[in-house]
């Protein structure tokens, strides 16, 4: 995750033991990160406490949600042609220049107003 000069085969590592995490919370919004959650931003470092590994097992079967609803993006025409489910996953696709880029802004700047949450992209 850095850089490998001098790193030849067969030299010896040390495992650490642990997976790669980065930091979480409110100190984070709005910063970047590298792939081992250090600071690239030049701000300073992150006053967090709390970390979260980059790679979780995803929750148990029974423990998702069962009901049905939907997701209101506050954008007209998706929510009556092509509404998205609450808690899904959804794909965008199309051609160079059909407005993907502009739709998924639009989603995230409505999300945040509306739902008070912060849509997280990588």
């Amino acid at each position: 995750m850095s850089a490998t000069d001098g790193l030849t085969r067969g030299m010896e590592v040390i495992d650490t033991g642990a997976p790669l995490s980065v930091p979480v919370g409110g100190a984070t919004l709005g910063r970047i990160f590298n792939v081992l959650g250090e600071p690239v931003d030049n701000l300073g470092p992150v006053d967090t406490r709390t970390t979260s590994p980059i790679h979780r097992p995803a929750p148990a079967f029974t423990q998702l949600d069962t009901k049905l609803s939907i997701f209101e993006t506050g954008i007209k025409v998706v929510d009556l042609l092509a509404p998205y489910r609450r808690g899904g996953k959804i794909g965008l696709f199309g051609g160079a220049g059909v407005g993907k880029t502009v739709l998924i802004m639009e989603l995230i700047n409505n999300i945040a107003k509306a739902h008070g949450v912060y849509p997280y992209s990588a």
